[in-house]
């Protein structure tokens, strides 16, 4: 079994989306390892994305991923990481497939209700950050 990170982002958390989130991704045959609502401090989010710290985006991805509430989920399935961007769609909501989760909640590319781990290696570290080796 693989492990990756969903982040439910504050605009679809805002929105109410959290549970059609949660039931697309069951419905594809993910397994729910953790889950927690939070908001980020600007220190965590930073950390988090510090991986961007050199982008002309930081800034605004920290101020928005502070905004509101949070949803971290521990996924895990066969192939977990590829699979999970497959239903999460293209990172632009407006250019996401049709059916997709940033299709149906997004509205941008900054604001596309949700982040998938990028590898395997960093579906490791990613939940290991918001959830630790002993949650599991």
């Amino acid at each position: 079994m693989e492990r990756t990170l969903l982040i439910i982002k504050p605009d679809a958390v805002r929105a109410n989306h959290v549970g059609d989130i949660l039931k697309i991704v069951t419905d594809n045959g993910f397994a729910i390892k953790a889950t927690r609502m939070m908001r980020l401090t600007t220190d965590q989010a930073g950390r988090f994305y510090a991986v961007h710290k050199e982008r002309p985006f930081y800034h605004d991805l920290v101020k928005f991923m502070t905004s509101g509430k949070i949803v971290p989920v521990a996924l895990e399935c066969e192939n977990a990481v590829a699979k999970l961007r497959e239903i999460l769609g293209a990172t632009d909501s407006t250019k996401a497939a049709p059916g997709t989760i940033r299709n149906l909640f997004g509205t941008g590319l900054e604001q596309n209700a949700s982040h998938g781990s990028d590898s395997v290696e960093n579906g490791k570290i990613e939940t290991a950050f918001f959830f630790g080796e002993f949650e599991f």
